[in-house]
């Protein structure tokens, strides 16, 4: 992994981006949380809005996954997003942190996250300076998830595999920082109305945990 913020190479970032790692070092959590016991209803997920769904996602079989939340150190920061292959049984089509279930080979949930943004999209875990995690996430579908935050080194080439992405793209980090920019929808699912985290981007329509992750950033980074 990349010592992008060591100290003798903070200082040439640019200063939003040096704002930014400020920030992350000062906010986020320095460790991963525990996400091994089921029982315990974590505050983030698809259930904070539409609580209903707390009881289905306890139901569902206990699955831990990882995401990898990249800010690309650009002048004015971003974040890479992917768009999921349309093929995909689960989620298709959707806009999605590179992330995945955690696998037992894998050293932590950092390991997870940084071999499945290489897998998906070819980002090399040397050009990835880890700066901490948010809040675990709950899926409806019981996904348990550990958003780890890193700051990505510019100049990578992307290299989708188009078995599980069909896009990779990235986002203005003070676009999604916004409190203007974050919104709530709300849409029947199963004959019941679901109410959601939504960030519309231009023809981009960032939504469910992908928005609700998002989200957390910001209420531990900036509110």
């Amino acid at each position: 992994m990349s010592d992008l913020v060591s100290e003798t190479e903070f200082d040439a970032l640019a200063e939003p981006v040096r704002a930014f790692v400020r920030r992350a070092r000062e906010r986020l959590l320095p460790a991963p949380p525990d996400v091994s016991d089921p029982t315990i209803l974590p505050p983030h997920g698809d259930h904070a809005l539409t609580p209903r769904l707390a009881r289905a996602a306890l139901a569902a079989p206990a699955r831990q996954a990882a995401v990898l939340v990249p800010v690309v150190a650009r002048p004015s920061p971003t974040v890479l997003l992917t768009r999921r292959a349309a093929e995909l049984t689960e989620h298709a089509g959707q806009i999605a942190f590179p992330g995945g279930k955690i696998d037992p080979a894998d050293p932590d949930s950092l390991g997870t996250a940084l071999r499945e943004a290489e897998e998906e999209i070819g980002l090399a875990p040397r050009l990835a300076t880890p700066l901490g995690y948010l809040d675990p996430y709950l899926s409806r579908t019981g996904f348990r998830i550990v958003p780890a935050v890193a700051l990505i080194a510019p100049g990578f080439v992307i290299r989708l595999n188009r078995a599980e992405v069909d896009d990779a793209f990235e986002v203005p980090l003070q676009f999604l920082m916004s409190p203007e920019n974050h919104a709530r929808h709300s849409r029947e699912w199963k004959g019941e109305l679901r109410t959601f985290h939504a960030m519309p981007y231009g023809e981009r329509y960032i939504w469910g945990v992908t928005a609700g992750i998002l989200h957390n950033l910001y209420e531990r980074l900036y509110r």
